[in-house]
């Protein structure tokens, strides 16, 4: 059974589709849809848990691994696997998509059935974009994944949601031809689009360059990197909460995952000499989106602006070069990405009962909603990096890795942690504490269905933050194995320049 459920888990998605699509219309059909699509994802979720306790972390090469003939004159197959890195990217696509849905059964109000559609096929995506180890077929998800966030900005989002998903999409596939670009001569050079046969496939330094390069522009937009992040504050805030959370919690990530497999892994030489530039990026991107995330007066703009801020971070720890760095970017990634749905979602129920996301006219909601307030101080304390709470491990790791290349890079990065307190604890005591207005004022606390969304969230945050190792075991051996032979390759080369340095100074005498 474990063969073949990687595949069942990245399919089962669609069979939910064409069950939803088979119900046709109708308000009745609508309410049989929602548990339809919710039943699916929960399915998914339990057959990922099985993937997980399946897995072996002590080995750090594929696993569940599958490959089917396909263009094989090309050197192209349906080829897919996990390792440590993919596996937890699944798992936290199973945990955010049902709670994502769950929410959308309050903040969605229209063609319900579609939106349901529309989150399961990017579920779909999602699975195939981080077990793919064939290139093509990883350009072939990453871009599937472009038309489901597109429509679920551009159909259920807000005032401007035109524009906004206009600009994601331009952007998001402006940035993709990159990628194609760079895949088509990888493949004239090497005659193959495997991962593992790339990764070993010797390129040369300047070529190595020019190909990091590519995927820099293509993953960078959806990181985002700055300052490829025009697209971010208008789609994280016109989108609906549900597809804010599945945008800023799992999307992102494939930007971040992308650069991490086909950056740093695979052309570790141009990764030593794009690195002082990345973190620069990094840390402009920290600095520049946690001032102006302190200057919003909307609660999903405060919100957007802060995952921006979070994915310098995580673009500071890939790009260190370390064990240390890198773990804890991955780290980061997933705490990340359940932290920012949570905050995500907290917004939305406040939104949906007050009218409104503008701080200046709430106040005292902790006051009419205690639970909420409850959940949304542990949230916002995760955010900043509070110990013990899962961004504190991620973050930590990320530091300790910059000290290896800078003090002043882990200072600069550091400063995410005071700036984040600053703008997150005026979010919070300008929506949660004060007067009670009169958009807030008849707000009543949280239904079981919210309680339900939300306890999983913080109980996985809590869990990161304090036992942060049962994640860092999945993917430690993968990323250490890599930073180890990266660095007995360059001592082997730098050995054979000394070797070789006297014959040439003798031969030029």
């Amino acid at each position: 059974m474990y063969s073949s459920l990687l595949s069942i888990i990245t399919y089962l998605p669609l069979a939910g589709v064409l069950l939803v699509i088979l119900m046709g219309r109708g308000n009745t059909k609508q309410l049989a849809a929602k548990w339809v699509g919710f039943a699916t994802s929960l399915a998914v979720l339990v057959l990922s848990v099985m993937l997980w306790c399946g897995f072996d972390p002590k080995t750090p090469g594929l696993q569940f691994e599958q490959r089917l003939g396909w263009m094989t004159d090309y050197g192209m197959s349906y080829h897919t696997g996990l390792d440590g890195i993919s596996l937890v990217f699944i798992l936290l696509t199973a945990v955010v998509t049902p709670l994502t849905l769950m929410v959308s059964w309050n903040s969605v109000k229209t063609q319900i059935s579609t939106f349901t559609v529309t989150v399961l096929l990017l579920e779909t995506a999602l699975f195939g974009l981080f077990s793919a180890q064939d290139l093509i077929l990883f350009y072939i998800f990453y871009e599937a994944t472009l038309i489901p966030a597109s429509l679920m900005i551009g159909v259920w989002g807000g005032r401007r949601r035109i524009w906004a998903s206009l600009q994601f999409f331009l952007f998001t596939f402006g940035g993709s031809l990159f990628m194609l670009l760079a895949l088509v001569a990888m493949w004239l050079k090497t005659g193959t689009t495997d991962i593992q046969a790339l990764m070993n496939a010797g390129f040369s330094h300047q070529v190595q360059g020019w190909l990091l390069l590519a995927f820099i522009l293509a993953f960078g937009v959806k990181l985002p990197l700055f300052p490829l992040h025009a697209w971010l504050p208008d789609a994280y805030t016109e989108a609906p909460a549900p597809a804010s959370a599945m945008l800023s919690g799992i999307l992102s990530k494939a930007g971040a995952y992308g650069l991490l497999r086909f950056g740093i892994l695979m052309f570790p030489e141009a990764a030593h000499a794009f690195a002082p530039y990345v973190l620069a990026l990094g840390v402009v991107a920290i600095i520049y989106a946690a001032y102006i995330a302190f200057a919003q007066t909307d609660m999903k703009r405060v919100i957007a602006y802060s995952s921006f801020s979070h994915m310098g971070m995580i673009a500071v720890g890939l790009f260190t070069l370390t064990a240390e760095g890198i773990d804890g970017a991955i780290l980061q990634m997933l705490s990340h990405g359940i932290v920012i749905a949570a905050l995500f979602f907290c917004v939305s129920v406040i939104a949906v009962r007050a009218g409104t996301r503008e701080i200046g006219q709430l106040g005292g909601v902790a006051r009419q909603m205690p639970l909420l307030a409850t959940f949304a101080m542990l949230f916002t304390m995760a955010n900043v990096g509070l110990p013990g709470t899962s961004s504190f491990a991620g973050e930590l790791l990320v530091i300790m890795g910059a000290v290896h290349v800078s003090l002043w890079v882990a200072l600069l990065a550091g400063t995410t942690m005071i700036m984040g307190a600053v703008y997150m604890l005026y979010l919070y005591k300008g929506v949660l504490f004060g007067t009670v207005r009169e958009t807030t004022s008849a707000l009543r606390d949280l239904t079981m269905t919210e309680v339900a969304v939300l306890a999983p969230l913080a109980v996985i945050i809590l869990w990161m933050g304090i036992y942060p190792g049962t994640f860092t075991r999945l993917f430690d051996p993968v990323v250490t194995q890599s930073v180890q032979a990266e660095l007995m390759n360059r001592a082997a080369a730098d050995h054979t320049a000394m070797l070789q340095a006297p014959h040439e100074h003798a031969v030029y005498r």
